[in-house]
This record gives structure tokens, sequence and C-alpha cells, in this order.
């Protein structure tokens, strides 16, 4: 599983700074917060629905290595509202629910939840780009995404736009085939080895696969 994969990375010093982008509440289905706090990771949490990052803040409240971005990330401006579902509706739903805030309502449909249950809420949005220059970050040894279908549009202009090489993983089961195909290739041209892993694609750049343990 997984987190055999992310427990060695971080045990043996492999992850000393990372990105969390749809990084929710904190505790909900969230993989990485464990170890963010065992070893004191330099993060930046990415959470864009005010509600969750709230939260998100409270859970983290007493660890100073950590920044967080109460945005979007989002290509060319294209975000600038989120679908969820409305706080009073949410009992009718399982946990799972809270956590597929998407920036296309049709997913939350197919999700089974009713139309009428859903509510937009306007959000900041900003570039993985300009992320990286707000927060003057040198270097970067983890890209978490989990963007409810919008991940392989955030790694594709990563790529395209930045010199950093660090170990990605995203959700990738609600990316179109059409970004999907556009994601494998760009991947491939910058010399990343991948291969899918629960839900999720975990990328490393050929240099660094010696990283990959699952002892």
């Amino acid at each position: 599983k997984i987190n055999r994969l992310l427990e060695n990375l971080f045990k043996e010093k492999k992850i000393n700074n990372l990105i969390q982008i749809g990084a929710n509440d904190g505790e909900r289905f969230d993989i990485l917060n464990t170890y963010i706090k065992k070893y004191k990771i330099k993060s930046l949490l990415v959470e864009p629905i005010k509600q969750n990052f709230d939260k998100l803040k409270n859970y983290y409240s007493n660890c100073n290595f950590i920044d967080f971005e109460n945005s979007a990330i989002s290509v060319n401006n294209e975000i600038y509202k989120l679908y969820k579902v409305k706080s009073k509706y949410i009992y009718k739903y399982s946990d799972h629910i809270p956590g597929i805030t998407s920036f296309d309502i049709k997913h939350l449909l197919k999700h089974g939840v009713y139309k009428h249950h859903i509510s937009s809420e306007n959000v900041k949005a900003i570039s993985i780009e300009k992320l990286i220059m707000k927060y003057k970050l040198k270097n970067l040894d983890l890209l978490f995404i989990d963007a409810e279908g919008y991940d392989g549009k955030i790694v594709i202009d990563f790529l395209e736009l930045n010199t950093f090489k660090p170990i990605i993983i995203l959700e990738y089961i609600h990316i179109t085939n059409e970004i999907f195909k556009s994601l494998i290739a760009k991947l491939e041209k910058n010399n990343y080895i991948f291969f899918s892993l629960n839900e999720n694609l975990v990328c490393y750049p050929d240099n660094d696969l010696r990283n990959i343990n699952f002892n």
C-alpha cells in the first residue's frame, strides 16, 4: 500500500519538504498528516474551501513548520468556484462525501449527490508557478495532489513551468482520458517513471529510483 512507500520515504529522510494540494481539513482521508507531524516536515498545505481551511489550520495549530494557502490551484485562471454539498445535507451522505469538492459539478453527481444538495463557493485561485514564487521555495521533494479530477492539469502545468524534479503523487482515477494521455506524455518527456498504487499515480524522477522501497 502507499502508506508503506511513504513511511520508508519519510523514515529515510528522502522527504524534507512538500506541497500538498487539496489538504482538506487535515484529518479526513489524509495519509500525509501523520508523517508531517511525526517528522516535522516543512510543508505548504493548500485548501480552497474556507470551512475546511479553518479546520486545517486548527489541526496543525502547533506546527510552526507549516505554511497554509487558502486558494485553488488553477491553470490559466479557469477555476473561480468549486462545488460542494450544502452543510444542511452533509449528514445524509457517507464520511467520504465532504472530501469530493470539485470544479466540476458532475463529479459530485456521479458520487450520488443530489443536485439540489449541491452549492457552489467562490474561491481564490493561484497557479502552481505563482504559488512556488509566493512562498519562495528553493527545492521540493514531494508534490502530493488530491484535486478531484483536476490533478492532471496541475501536474502538466507544473512540469511545463518548473525545474524542480520532486516525487509526484496524484489521484488519477477521476482524470479525463484526454488529460490523462497528455499527463503521461509530459511525464515521459520529463524522464519520470510512474506506476499506479491504490487510486494514485506515483511518479519518480528516473535518477531517484533507488528510493522506491516497499520493504
